[in-house]
């Protein structure tokens, strides 16, 4: 028992560094506030390295629908508008799914 311990322990998967940054990126994006009001601001840690915090802004100055304000303390505020399209195409398939599952009496 102790042994299996010890294997899981070695076997278990340290996050990198850009992980992390992308980890608490996406919790800040998809907090409910956030997605209410549609812009967070995040900062760069002392724990973030530089070449971790480009890369994340790399990857955010590549998406289309997201807007990057570079904030004069560091910081970077990210904004979006509702995509009232895809809205609909959810509800729309929301619906025909509770269509389909309606009894047929």
């Amino acid at each position: 028992m102790a042994e299996q311990k010890r294997q899981a322990s070695d076997e278990r998967r340290v996050m990198t560094g850009i992980e992390r940054l992308v980890l608490r990126a996406s919790s800040m994006i998809n907090h409910p506030l956030a997605q209410t009001q549609r812009w967070v601001t995040i900062h760069q840690l002392d724990t973030d390295s530089d070449q971790d915090w480009d890369e994340l802004l790399s990857t955010l100055s590549e998406t289309p629908e997201i807007e990057i304000t570079f904030c004069d303390d560091g910081g970077v505020t990210l904004r979006w508008e509702r995509d009232d399209e895809q809205l609909n195409s959810l509800a729309r398939e929301g619906n025909a799914e509770m269509e389909e599952e309606t009894a047929p009496f």
